[in-house]
C-alpha cells in the first residue's frame, strides 16, 4: 500500500519535529513548513493526502494558506491551535478545514484523527466494486448524487465537493421536503455539538450554492427559510 503523504505547517520546531518523527514512524512521509509561504509553495508543487495546519504561524497566516488551499483542493485539512475558542474553531472549519485540534494535544489523538479524515476522504475517491454496480442516485433538477462513488454532476458535468459540502446536500436531497436549521445542519454534519456561532453553516452552504447554483444570489436548489434555516428548492 502507498504511503500517504502529509504536509505539516508548523512554526514550533519541537512540536514539528515530535510530530514528523512520530508520522514517518506511523508509515507516513511528511513535508515540513515552517511559515505560510513555504506551506503554500509546497502545497502547490507536490500531492499530498492530509495537510496539518497551524494557524499562527509567520509570513502568510494559517487562515490565509486554509484559504488557498481550498481554491484548488478539497484535500482533508486538520487544523492545529492554540487558539481554543469556540469563535476560532467555527472560523477554522468555516473556510473549508475538516478538523479543529487544539493545543496541548496528543499525539495519539492526532494519529487517529488523522486516520479518520483519511478513511473519509477516501470513500469519495474510491468506489466499492459492489455498490458501483447497483448505483444509490439522489437527483433534483439537474443535480444528479451517486452515494455509491461519493460523486455529483450537473448537466452530466462533474462537480467537485468537499466533504462537508458533499454531506451538506445529500442531507437536504435525501429529505426533500425537511426544513433544517443551521443547529440540526451543524450537528448532523459536523457530528459536534452545535457551539451557537452560525457561521460554518452559512459559509458551507454559501460555498456550495456557488458550485451548484446557476445564480447562487438567486438560488434554486437550496432555499433559505428566514428565521429557520435550509431546505431543498420544490421546484426544480
Amino acid at each position: 500500500m502507498p504511503k500517504h503523504k502529509i504536509l505539516l505547517v508548523e512554526d514550533d520546531n519541537e512540536i514539528s519535529e515530535m510530530l514528523r518523527t512520530y508520522l514517518t514512524s506511523e508509515n507516513f512521509d511528511v513535508d515540513c513548513a515552517f511559515d505560510g509561504e513555504m506551506a503554500c509553495r509546497l502545497f502547490d508543487n507536490s500531492s499530498y493526502s492530509l495537510v496539518l495546519l497551524d494557524l499562527m504561524i509567520p509570513q502568510i497566516s494559517g487562515m490565509d494558506v486554509m484559504q488557498h488551499i481550498r481554491r484548488s483542493s478539497v484535500v482533508p485539512v486538520m487544523i492545529l491551535s492554540a487558539r481554543d475558542t469556540e469563535t476560532d474553531k467555527t472560523l477554522g472549519l468555516s473556510l473549508g478545514a475538516d478538523d479543529y485540534i487544539t493545543k496541548p494535544f496528543s499525539v495519539a489523538e492526532v494519529l487517529a484523527r488523522i486516520r479518520a479524515n483519511l478513511r473519509r476522504a477516501l470513500q469519495y475517491d474510491c468506489p466499492s466494486p459492489a455498490s458501483a454496480a447497483d448505483p444509490e442516485l439522489l437527483t433534483a433538477g439537474k443535480l444528479v448524487m451517486n452515494l455509491s462513488d461519493y460523486s455529483l454532476t450537473k448537466n452530466g458535468q462533474p462537480i467537485e465537493l468537499t466533504a462537508k459540502e458533499f454531506e451538506i446536500l445529500k442531507l437536504l436531497l435525501q429529505n426533500p421536503k425537511r426544513v433544517y436549521t443551521k443547529e440540526q445542519i451543524y450537528s448532523l454534519v459536523w457530528k459536534d455539538a452545535y457551539c451557537g456561532d452560525e457561521n460554518a453553516v452559512n459559509v458551507h452552504i454559501s460555498r456550495l450554492r456557488s458550485k451548484i447554483e446557476d445564480n447562487p444570489k438567486t438560488p434554486r436548489y437550496i432555499l433559505t427559510v428566514w428565521g429557520i434555516g435550509y431546505k431543498l428548492g420544490e421546484r426544480l
